[in-house]
């Protein structure tokens, strides 16, 4: 589901599913710059880096300061009853430098969001939903089908029209920040495990992201505890 445009042609607001990382704070710019009128969502579940990550995100988007960029929205769906011992909850054993991908699987993680993120549509008379996964996420709520199938029983559950746009599906990491080198890409946020307000350097979604910024050839400006070796 890669289109970049609704079923209905002459609707041009989207609900964007943000989350203050590389991919969908480019992704907000991108939809901009393609004259979408933007309803950025942000669904907080109760993880540990939520509150660093929604100051980045904040500064992200007062710095893109777009005509077409609404002002944030905020929901919660918690999500640390189920999760319990979670890595992503407590901290404990959260996926280092060296570890697989895979590792940072959050369980549900696009489900969660979505299932919230179409009431709130249905509610506020949004028919369009984009949010970033890219083609190399290996997660089962990350797929085409995983998009399409919950498309159709959302739209069926709330009796409203939906459509959930994946624009950047084709794209790698590094393709992203090349798309998005003309923006402010050190005020987005990546880490698992900040040390204060900054990227600790050591998680595994910081060494994702400095690999990255390196593969593009992008100098990179995030300010990072520590810069072990990759």
């Amino acid at each position: 589901m890669n289109q970049t445009h609704p079923r209905g042609q002459n609707q041009r607001r989207v609900c964007l599913l943000i989350s203050g990382g590389l991919d969908s704070c480019v992704l907000s710019a991108h939809l901009a710059e393609q004259d979408w009128e933007i309803i950025p969502l942000y669904v907080r579940t109760g993880l540990l880096w939520e509150p660093i990550e929604l100051i980045w995100m904040e500064r992200f988007l007062a710095c893109l300061n777009h005509l077409k960029l609404s002002p944030l929205k905020q929901i919660s769906l918690p999500v640390g009853d189920i999760y319990q011992s979670h890595w992503s909850t407590t901290g404990n054993h959260r996926p280092g430098l060296h570890s697989k991908d895979e590792e940072v699987y959050l369980p549900g993680r696009n489900l969660i969001l979505l299932s919230k993120a179409t009431l709130y549509c249905a509610l506020n008379q949004l028919n369009v939903i984009a949010l970033g996964p890219l083609k190399s996420n290996p997660f089962p709520d990350s797929t085409a089908e995983f998009f399409a199938e919950f498309q159709q029983v959302a739209s069926r559950a709330l009796d409203h029209d939906l459509e959930i746009m994946t624009p950047f599906s084709h794209l790698s990491k590094v393709e992203v920040i090349k798309l998005g080198d003309h923006l402010p890409l050190e005020l987005t946020f990546s880490c698992i495990s900040p040390v204060g307000q900054n990227h600790c350097g050591t998680c595994n979604k910081c060494a994702e992201r400095r690999r990255s910024f390196a593969s593009a050839f992008v100098q990179d400006r995030t300010h990072y505890d520590s810069l072990p070796d990759l």
